[in-house]
């Protein structure tokens, strides 16, 4: 005679969503993929929806856990534009400022050669001086 005995859990408190890290999903996926291990025998095991992990299979497969390799912090993409956006407003100002500065630089070089040749003595004007 066999005795099933089934895990029974009892939540006392509400709950948000878990938050899996990459590297954890990353364990998980590859657990799915493992000779012998089904999908829905790693959901259970982990307890997450056989879709959930289903996407993250799906999104392992088109890249999404690339930087989990190297343990880097992944951007979103939105963030990511965000960013490259104001890179290039930065990169505009910073050209602006650049040919202000050169000009400002030609107009000091232009007022000082101007000082300079003003104060060379006229030719026939050394008697007076």
């Amino acid at each position: 005679m066999t005795i099933h005995k089934e895990k029974i859990e009892v939540i006392t408190s509400i709950q948000r969503r878990r938050k899996w890290s990459p590297v954890e999903k990353k364990k998980m996926v590859e657990e799915s993929y493992q000779t012998g291990a089904t999908l829905s025998y790693v959901a259970r095991k982990y307890d997450i929806s056989p879709s959930q992990l289903f996407m993250w299979r799906r999104q392992m497969e088109n890249g999404a856990l690339k930087g989990v390799g190297c343990e880097e912090e992944l951007v979103p993409k939105s963030q990511m534009k965000a960013l490259e956006t104001r890179v290039r407003e930065l990169e505009r100002v910073l050209g602006k400022k650049t040919l202000e500065n050169e000009v400002l630089r030609e107009a000091v070089k232009l007022a000082r050669e101007k000082k300079l040749i003003s104060r060379q003595p006229l030719p026939g004007l050394d008697d007076f001086s």
